[in-house]
């Protein structure tokens, strides 16, 4: 795991590449190395996992014609190496590295369809003055460009990027539009106009100045209704039980998160299968007013107990302060997903005792594990209600609820549903994602017109997943649901979350359940396989209900995430009531500070829960005064 960056040109390029590129070296504090000629300059951070001695970067080929800098890994880079020594490749190192190069030399672009794990890279040709970058298949690890003042720049993070004192910060409206929306930034947007993330599965050529887009690898949702659930068992955990022990190489300490729920309880369970050494786990949970949250060490220490993994459990308190500026700077823009706060420190405490960690990430997506799904499922039978009940007495009657006292969603996911469920399928689901209920979004920026049109251009990012040909099923299907998250929140939330937290503990963390060859067979199980009736992750549970505690697979899904509902009216209303000022807010002027008091309020009255919402005003305010950008537009 690493951090790369870099720039090309048409011109000479004069650049101080080594300060640049060390804004990373968060992700990479052993070791650095810079390849730097008149139309490039190449910078690598390094954190040493595999060929410890021989693997610094970049790394050219045999000749010198070119070079790569990667950041990853590459999991079958043993046999593909085999495969490139017996074609007469020669090799210098080691490492996976070296594979991907040799790799683009005998097969091109083609090369992508040979890697097995996660990546971003970049390989400069010094002959035909071109450079070639590629970003893995589900967005595991990012990868950000921009084009400027003649110049290209590719990076990890943003801000090697920014770090250029030159480089515009323009704000990019949609940006912020989705932003509060979704409470993250889908790709290719940035909240910087000038700056885009590059869509998973994608590459870019760059030529002589010129840019060419490529997708090389998509999900097809294609039900296979001719096998039944043993088949689907059996097929999965073969392939889940490859995916681990593929994922264990490394040559320094590992380990792995272990939050109580099946994903992450199955990923130790299969790691203590493939490897008899005790694994080392770690877990969170919460202290504060905790209100209705449910803590899940319990369920880990049972898992643990079962597999006897080194296990160490760590306390969050609703204390966010010093946290925040942390939290921001990892991600360079906005970013309201709260359970950054568990994963930094379950991330700090597990890089005290190992380098890399398993997760049991993507089991979610998978296997239809979120409440939304379910609310998916529901909506056909809702549905067969006369539309004038659902619209005139459900949807009045639900609105006027209060929410439950001790901060828990039953409420606020019934009055969601509501809101959503007369809707085109859609339009339902984009309302599940939709932070923002109507009356709020109608005034929730100054200029609300102004916005506006934002709003809905992010709606119609989002529902162009939704409604992509690459799922076969019906309109309400609910793969179709899954497929728009595997392209949206996967990646952009989850995955950017756990990439820019992870490493800024230089801590490597791998996700056995996003191997591309166990998410292209689960997308062969029909939708009423995954999900049951009613029940979320049936054929998961199934599969893997000879290895796990009762207690953890029966129980009820919490997530990775904190009480922050109730932390926000009770340990931290200070903390909100004086982020969320008028002296604050007047700062930038964006806000209207009429619908955020109202917003405030009927959260801490209980009206409504509104914790993400206040959440992202209060990530946007620091990320503001931190960031300063120069306009708006």
């Amino acid at each position: 795991m690493c951090g790369i960056f870099g720039v090309v040109s048409k011109n000479r390029i004069d650049i101080p590449i080594k300060e640049l590129t060390d804004t990373l070296a968060h992700r990479g504090p052993d070791n650095s190395g810079y390849y730097i000629e008149d139309n490039a300059a190449l910078g690598h951070r390094r954190l040493s996992i595999i060929d410890l001695a021989g693997g610094h970067q970049p790394v050219s080929n045999e000749d010198g014609t070119k070079c790569i800098v990667f950041n990853g890994e590459i999991y079958n880079f043993r046999e593909l190496r085999d495969r490139l020594i017996s074609s007469g490749h020669k090799f210098s190192t080691l490492s996976d590295t070296e594979t991907i190069l040799h790799a683009y030399e005998e097969w091109g672009e083609g090369c992508l369809v040979h890697l097995r794990g996660m990546f971003a890279f970049a390989i400069w040709d010094k002959i035909d003055k071109c450079l070639f970058i590629a970003r893995d298949r589900l967005g595991i690890k990012p990868l950000f460009y921009a084009e400027w003042n003649g110049k290209f720049y590719f990076s990890s993070e943003m801000k090697a990027i920014l770090a250029d004192p030159d480089f515009p910060r323009d704000m990019d409206e949609m940006a912020l539009a989705c932003y509060f929306t979704l409470s993250y930034i889908p790709a290719p947007l940035t909240i910087f106009s000038k700056i885009r993330k590059l869509l998973p599965g994608h590459t870019i050529t760059w030529c002589d100045g010129k840019i060419k887009f490529s997708k090389y690898w998509d999900l097809h949702f294609a039900p296979d209704r001719g096998k039944d659930e043993s088949y689907f068992i059996k097929g999965f955990m073969e392939i889940l039980e490859e995916s681990v022990k593929g994922h264990l190489i490394s040559e320094v300490p590992l380990g792995a998160f272990l939050s109580g729920g099946v994903d992450s309880s199955t990923i130790v369970a299969m790691m203590s299968k493939a490897d008899p050494s005790a694994v080392n786990t770690f877990t969170m949970g919460f202290g504060g007013n905790k209100g209705g949250y449910l803590d899940e060490r319990g369920f880990a220490a049972s898992v643990a107990e079962r597999y006897a993994t080194h296990h160490r459990d760590y306390e969050v308190m609703p204390s966010p302060e010093g946290l925040l500026d942390k939290i921001v700077r990892a991600f360079d823009e906005p970013f309201a997903d709260d359970s950054v706060i568990p994963s930094y420190f379950v991330c700090k405490i597990a890089r005290e005792n190992v380098t890399v960690a398993l997760s049991g990430l993507g089991g979610d997506e998978l296997f239809a594990g979120y409440e939304r799904y379910l609310g998916f499922r529901l909506r056909s039978y809702y549905s067969r209600i006369p539309l004038f009940v659902r619209e005139n007495v459900f949807l009045r009657l639900t609105d006027a609820l209060p929410e439950r006292s001790d901060g828990h969603y039953t409420v606020n996911h019934i009055k969601r549903f509501v809101r959503s469920g007369s809707l085109p399928p859609d339009h339902g689901y984009f309302g599940y994602l939709n932070l923002l209920k109507p009356s709020i979004r109608e005034s929730f920026f100054a200029d609300s017109g102004r916005f506006q049109k934002h709003f809905d251009a992010c709606s119609d990012l989002v529902r162009g997943h939704f409604n992509s040909t690459n799922v076969e099923d019906g309109d309400d299907s609910l793969d179709r649901a899954q497929y728009c998250d595997m392209k949206t929140y996967l990646p952009e939330d989850i995955l950017a979350l756990t990439d820019r937290i992870s490493m800024q503990h230089s801590l490597e963390v791998r996700v056995p359940f996003l191997d591309h060859k166990l998410v292209e067979f689960c997308a062969t199980i029909p939708s009423d396989i995954r999900m049951k009736t009613l029940k979320k992750k049936y054929l998961l549970k199934k599969a893997v209900s000879g290895l796990l505690p009762p207690e953890v697979i029966n129980h009820r899904k919490q997530g990775f995430v904190g009480p922050m509902s109730n932390w926000l009216k009770t340990d931290m209303k200070a903390f909100v009531l004086e982020t969320l000022s008028d002296g604050n807010l007047s700062r930038h002027g964006l806000i209207n500070k009429k619908t955020i008091d109202r917003v405030v309020n009927e959260h801490i009255t209980g009206k409504e829960i509104h914790d993400k919402t206040i959440w992202s005003l209060i990530v946007f305010q620091r990320w503001f005064e931190l960031y300063a950008p120069a306009t708006i537009g």
